[in-house]
């Protein structure tokens, strides 16, 4: 079975999260035994983001990481584990609010496929970028991310 860092490279519509995943240089943890849940957003979802957003990411590569650990959790989670539990802690440190039923809520974020089984954890393809402490009413630039216009 791939890892989740394989499946990622070898799907469709994820070549931004692998970039991302590689600047960030989170290749070799997330290919490590693990378990992980990820909720991975699909480059339609990085393209949702404000003009110059990624740009900016990729040139602050600890930035780009605190964001990607808040899009992964220790541990291998369903979709049924996750609505049971309500909230997880992600490997940033923050809380991610879990609700819905179907399709499942990850904070602001729809998941668009559950369930994705890898050798060393859970795949959750997400809609949104969820962004640490961004409440889905306030604009992206109520972050402290740094980006451009």
């Amino acid at each position: 079975m791939a890892t989740i860092v394989d499946i990622a490279v070898n799907t469709p519509g994820f070549s931004t999260l692998v970039t991302a995943v590689k600047v960030a240089n989170l290749v070799e943890a997330l290919q490590s035994p693990g378990p992980f849940t990820v909720f991975a957003p699909n480059d339609d979802a990085f393209a949702k983001l404000p003009d110059g957003t990624i740009t900016s990411l990729v040139q602050n590569p600890a930035q780009l990481g605190r964001i990607l650990k808040y899009h992964v959790v220790a541990g291998a989670y369903k979709a049924a584990d996750l609505k049971k539990m309500g909230i997880v802690t992600s490997l940033e440190g923050s809380t991610i609010p879990i609700h819905g039923e179907n399709p499942l809520e990850v904070k602001n974020a729809t998941v668009l496929a559950a369930d994705i089984e890898a050798e060393n954890g859970i795949i959750h393809v997400i809609d949104t970028v969820i962004l640490m402490g961004l409440d889905p009413a306030h604009s992206f630039q109520d972050t402290n991310i740094p980006y451009k216009v």
